[in-house]
């Protein structure tokens, strides 16, 4: 009963402000200025914390669902991880004439080597149905007249606890470009005071690409692993438009023979 009161009594108080902004804005032509001065002050107090809550109730309404761990896993799968850009709202959202070192949110950083930025990123939510993820990262490059442009993205401690030389480490993306660019990914593995690069170049020919790291193939130390991180290296990405609709990774052993 009481939470019933407490509704009825909303919407009672609902109905009075949206009267009273009603019968504001019919009386505002004829107001004098410092009247109008006062409530145009009042009411961008209000459109504040009413455009905020929109904001927010469209970010979550759309599809698909924030914070969605949802994502392809191989076969054997012991670890699956999407990085915060792809999952989740980011503190700062955008940025224009990026610095040649940009944090985009923690375990993210940009860098570039341009002597003049034309760089912009936002992130942007997916709103379309084949999305899996609930939020993609897009990249506006204009003038370049830098060597390199990547994009270091950290992977959480658990990518390292465990791993193993019969390891398959994978990446999933989903890529849009406006047009052509050759996009590498390189994975850094540090143990002890040694790191160990492999590097694959993502077969951009299809929307989904995939890419993976046999540790086979490395001279990692099994009982030094500390941490591990990837390079998205973008090559030759003047006057494009860039958007990761996702990238998720995942690891798994490759089967005994």
């Amino acid at each position: 009963m009481p939470q019933k009161l407490s509704k009825m009594f909303d919407r009672m108080l609902q109905r009075r402000v949206q009267q009273r902004w009603q019968d504001v804005a019919d009386a505002a032509p004829a107001m004098d200025l410092e009247q109008l001065r006062g409530l145009r002050g009042r009411a961008r107090a209000l459109r504040r914390h009413l455009d905020r809550v929109i904001h927010l109730a469209e970010h979550r309404l759309a599809l698909p669902v924030i914070g969605s761990n949802a994502m392809r896993k191989p076969l054997g799968t012991d670890w699956a991880w999407r990085p915060m850009i792809w999952n989740g709202p980011i503190p700062a959202p955008g940025m224009s004439s990026v610095p040649a070192k940009a944090q985009v949110c923690d375990g993210a950083t940009l860098f570039h080597d341009c002597r003049r930025s034309e760089l912009t990123f936002r992130q942007v939510r997916n709103t379309r149905e084949v999305d899996i993820a609930p939020f993609g990262f897009r990249m506006d490059v204009f003038r370049f007249d830098g060597s390199f442009l990547s994009l270091v993205i950290d992977l959480p401690e658990e990518a390292a606890r465990g791993l193993k030389l019969r390891h398959l480490v994978r990446m999933d993306v989903i890529v849009e470009m406006e047009k052509p660019l050759e996009i590498f990914a390189r994975l850094n593995v540090k143990h002890g005071p040694n790191v160990e690069q492999i590097v694959r170049e993502l077969p951009l020919n299809q929307e989904e690409v995939m890419v993976e790291f046999d540790l086979a193939y490395s001279k990692i130390n099994e009982k030094r692993v500390e941490r591990l991180w990837i390079d998205l290296i973008f090559e030759g990405p003047e006057m494009n438009q860039i958007i990761l609709r996702d990238v998720t990774f995942s690891r798994r052993p490759r089967a005994e023979l």
